[in-house]
């Protein structure tokens, strides 16, 4: 069964996978930072985000030297920035060492490098036979195995990740995991599962039991909350009104948004120019965007500054803010 799933594996890879830039590399550092901008975000959404992070920063000495609002910028709309400020705190920590860590345990020690980062880098630039275990795998290996433990319990993890290594094609544990992966992402769907196409429908237990379309299963998934707020859209010309986040919000701290009510409540709100919807985790926002002019003085307390719609590539700005000024067509 193991050398029967690696051996499908590898054939119906080599017939044919999507083109993804970061599979032209062997180098740890390209392969780092797809990985790290992979997390939770689909490939489509990062391949842009991904040349151009590498045109500005193409070595990790080059992304040690740099300031945090620059890498911040680059990042704004990919989501999740703690990642970014964690890229570049450990590549200043790598390349202090000067040599990029070879192993799992060694890249384990590093800001943002937690177990499927660490088993992805080390397996695909450096051959470590080590499996990956990311939601796609825990899909794969879920209807496979036919288990319907809670893929959020560390015992159901641990058993997860047994079953993959125990599958691991030890002589190419790179191509073996990005294989794996593939198979989640394109034919082991989490709806409407692609299981005529699949290499291992002849070994899955879950097809054979018709149980594919339940699993995997998670237990205790967060009910979305929905949340209405307002965006202040204030104007003088062509330029915008923004606030930068302070260190106290700490998830968006440094990034530029429109203005709330909240923060300009001597504002004097106009027309609606509209709405538009964002969502973070399980928070689902609905925001208005309004038309407003500025008080004669600006609170205190915060940073505020006038932005021209053509410097907006220069700072870290937020999705939120992004989204409004296309909505005003400003963007």
């Amino acid at each position: 069964m193991k050398r029967r799933v690696s051996s499908l594996l590898a054939e119906w890879y080599a017939r044919g996978h999507r083109d993804l830039p970061w599979r032209r590399t062997a180098d740890p550092y390209r392969i780092w930072v797809s990985e790290i901008m992979l997390q939770q975000t689909r490939a489509a959404a990062v391949v842009p985000y991904y040349r151009r992070f590498l045109e500005r920063f193409p070595t990790i000495e080059a992304l040690a030297d740099a300031a945090e609002p620059e890498v911040l910028a680059l990042w704004s709309g990919l989501g999740y920035y703690s990642r970014a400020r964690n890229l570049l705190r450990a590549a200043r920590q790598i390349a202090a060492l000067g040599t990029f860590p070879r192993q799992y345990d060694e890249l384990r020690q590093f800001a943002g490098i937690g177990d499927y980062t660490a088993a992805a880098v080390a397996s695909i630039a450096f051959g470590e036979p080590r499996a990956v275990l990311d939601g796609n795998v825990l899909r794969v290996v879920a209807r496979v195995e036919n288990d319907a433990g809670d893929i959020r319990s560390p015992k159901t993890r641990a058993r997860f990740r047994a079953v993959a290594q125990g599958w691991l094609e030890r002589r190419h544990p790179g191509g073996f995991n990005q294989a794996l992966m593939e198979l989640g992402a394109t034919v082991c769907l989490p709806r409407r599962p692609l299981c005529p196409e699949c290499p291992l429908r002849g070994q899955c237990q879950a097809r054979q039991r018709g149980t594919a379309g339940q699993l995997p299963v998670k237990l205790g998934t967060a009910q979305p909350e929905r949340i209405e707020a307002e965006l202040l859209l204030v104007r003088r010309g062509r330029r915008i009104l923004l606030r930068q986040r302070p260190a106290t919000e700490s998830r968006m701290a440094g990034f530029w948004d429109l203005p709330g009510p909240e923060h300009l409540p001597d504002a004097a709100s106009g027309a609606d120019i509209g709405q538009f919807r964002h969502t973070i985790t399980h928070h689902h926002y609905t925001f208005t965007v309004k038309a407003a002019r500025a008080p004669k003085c600006l609170p205190g307390g915060a940073l505020f500054r006038w932005l021209e719609p053509s410097e907006a590539d220069d700072i870290p700005l937020s999705t939120t803010a992004r989204k409004a000024l296309r909505l005003a067509e400003l963007l």
